[in-house]
């Protein structure tokens, strides 16, 4: 099989860690030092690429990209000599690059790409005219010298078997493998290659990457092929068989913890990628959206599927397989917690690891390789900073990793509006049962962590009525400085409502400030009939009118017939007022006549409404009320109409 052609672009995109970048090659010196860091291949990372000529940038619109900037090719010759030469006599055990040359964006000069695949071998480095020979390792994207406590461990490793995931299988055979799974999933990578036998893909001879070893092989005293075991896990029929916790729990919760009486558990075998997809597939439910119309924030799913995908992969990908110890998705009501047996690499620090910085460092590159070209995972290093970047993006609290010497396992919050739902739910429970002091003492907790919750302000609204308690609304609103501008409509009416109870004037002061926001608000047909009954209940039906009369104006009014009786009712009441001015005799004889003037007005503008809200009424009993209304407004008319004579001296 031919070595595929690289493609630098998607380089850059995806595995920034194994490429180093050299657009001038000042120094063929420090070429020859990050080749020996990538074959000691100290993160396992499967080795890298040196690319001179060329460099990693950005374009005008941010996007990755690379600049073909090339070599001569007297420049070309000379780095590629060099190295090659000084790979075999300089580094100790030498090191055979393997070579590619690419076109530059300039005729006549080219790209040239150094591949180092990973060695089982500590590899030292000796440069210039000094004897003494030095350790090179990478970190991150740096090439350093390995000192102290890193060449130790760069030492021992190289003296210990292969990465486990490497190793062959000495109790598995040809027969153990699923072929139709293996045929199936490299396909799916485009990999698959139907003039190479089965044979061959798992002989020493053919490896389907520079950094992924091959499939199977034999040992020198065997002629028995064996595949390796990570192609176990990826294609064998039982995993299982040779891997005893090569298999997954699922379980789901209804409550907060494991003991409630019932659950759903699935354990999930086979191939390792058959168990990320059931795995997906069955965290889909927690997906779902939680709508809240009465939010101004966007509707939110439950968790973030990237974040759970991303977990779930990372668990299976980077597990130890030597333990016997299931990997574990547990679903509760207000989280998930994925468990994968083993703890983190020695390398690899736990509080840059839960602060997603940490540099990649795995236990199955092989696995990863897979899984990132099946697009199951992110970009090498990626998986952790995903999971962290989707559930900030979301509002979710921040995932938590609980790290020890035998597992990792990361819990993923549910967004706080699901959580809230389960509370809401809890709350209207109790109001129903009338047990105000449970609903009154959960209430308090929650809007102690979170005031401006306007579902939560409105139960406690209505706590607060019933418990004929509107003081102590008034006080949480000072308190916490809350402000009418920042609550849905539904919020505003229900405070405004409660504080115009109250018996502290500045907490009926405050109320008229929430129920005028109301009135100023847009408003649903329900709405701004509350809010006018509201506005007419504390005397203002100024503002009653002028709420009802934007509405209609921007209405079809077929839904309208108790919005005109209202505003009948109102203009009847400021009529009653102008009527009692005329009949002052205390008031000059122009007050009076205006106010008889305006008193008229109300009433021909009443009577209207009126005659409007009868045509369009349906229920029998409102009919009956508005006639009664329209028949008392005629009456009234006929009195303004003879107004008293001026009373005598």
């Amino acid at each position: 099989m031919s070595r595929p052609k690289i493609d630098l672009k998607e380089l850059a995109a995806r595995e920034s860690e194994q490429i180093e970048w050299k657009r001038q090659v000042a120094s063929v010196e420090k070429v020859l030092e990050t080749i020996t860091a990538f074959a000691n291949d100290f993160q396992n990372l499967g080795g890298g690429y040196v690319v001179c000529g060329a460099e990693e940038m950005k374009d005008q619109h941010g996007f990755q990209a690379v600049a073909y900037v090339g070599l001569d090719a007297s420049r070309f010759k000379e780095v590629e000599g060099k190295v090659m030469a000084d790979a075999r006599t300089k580094i100790d055990p030498p090191v055979t690059p393997l070579v590619e040359e690419l076109p530059a964006e300039t005729e006549g000069r080219r790209v040239l790409v150094f591949i180092i695949p990973a060695s089982g071998h500590a590899h030292s480095y000796r440069s210039g005219g000094d004897d003494v020979s030095t350790y090179y390792v990478r970190i991150g994207r740096e090439t350093i010298e390995a000192r102290n406590g890193v060449l130790r461990e760069l030492l021992v490793r190289r003296q210990a078997l292969a990465p486990w995931d490497r190793r062959l299988n000495e109790k598995a055979a040809l027969d153990d493998i699923d072929l139709l799974v293996f045929r199936e999933l490299m396909q799916e990578i485009d990999m698959w290659n139907p003039s190479t036998s089965v044979e061959d893909y798992f002989s020493d001879s053919v490896r389907i990457s520079e950094f992924v070893p091959a499939l199977g092989g034999t040992r020198p005293l065997d002629s028995v092929t064996r595949p390796r075991n990570f192609a176990l896990l990826l294609f064998g029929k039982s995993p299982t068989s040779f891997f005893p916790g090569g298999f997954c729990k699922f379980s789901v919760y209804p409550g907060h913890d494991r003991g409630e009486a019932s659950a759903e558990r699935h354990e999930l075998t086979g191939s390792l990628v058959s168990q990320a997809r059931k795995l997906l597939d069955l965290l889909k439910p927690q997906v779902y959206t939680a709508f809240d119309k009465q939010s101004p924030e966007a509707n939110a799913p439950k968790y973030p599927e990237r974040a759970l995908q991303e977990a779930v992969i990372n668990a299976l990908v980077h597990r130890d397989y030597e333990s016997d110890e299931p990997t574990s998705v547990t679903v509760f009501s207000d989280r998930v917690e994925i468990r994968s047996p083993g703890g983190l690499p020695r390398t690899v620090s736990g509080e840059k690891f839960q602060a997603g910085t940490a540099a990649p460092s795995w236990r199955n590159q092989s696995l990863a390789y897979f899984f990132n070209k099946l697009h199951l995972a992110q970009a090498e290093g990626q998986g952790i900073p995903t999971i962290l970047r989707t559930m900030k993006q979301l509002g979710s609290p921040n995932p938590l990793f609980e790290i020890d010497n035998g597992s990792v396992t990361c819990v993923l919050p549910a967004h706080p509006r699901h959580q809230m739902i389960r509370h809401v739910a809890e709350i209207e429970r109790l109001l129903i049962q009338q047990d105000y002091t449970a609903a009154d003492s959960l209430l308090t907790d929650l809007l102690e962590k979170n005031p401006g919750s306007a579902r939560l302000l409105e139960l406690y609204a209505q706590v607060c009525s019933l418990q004929k308690r509107a003081e102590k609304l008034g006080e949480f609103l000072l308190k916490h400085g809350l402000k009418a501008p920042d609550m849905p409509v539904p919020t505003l009416y229900q405070v405004a409502d409660v504080l115009l109870d109250s018996s502290d004037a500045a907490h009926r002061q405050l109320g008229n400030e929430w129920l005028s926001h109301v009135a100023n608000s847009r408003l649903e047909t329900g709405e701004v009939k509350r809010v006018a009954l509201a506005l007419r209940k504390v005397g203002n039906n100024e503002k009653a009118i002028q709420v009802i009369s934007r509405y209609l104006s921007a209405s079809d009014h077929l839904d309208s017939a108790s919005l005109f009786d209202i505003r009948a009712r109102a203009k009847t009441d400021l009529a009653k007022k102008c009527m009692e001015t005329g009949r002052n005799y205390r008031f000059s004889t122009e007050i009076k006549r205006k106010a008889w003037e305006q008193c008229r007005q109300y009433l021909a503008e009443a009577q209207q409404d009126l005659i409007r809200a009868l045509e369009i009424v349906d229920d029998p009993r409102e009919k009956e009320f508005t006639e009664s209304a329209l028949e008392f407004v005629r009456q009234m008319k006929a009195n303004a109409e003879r107004p008293p004579r001026r009373r005598s001296r």
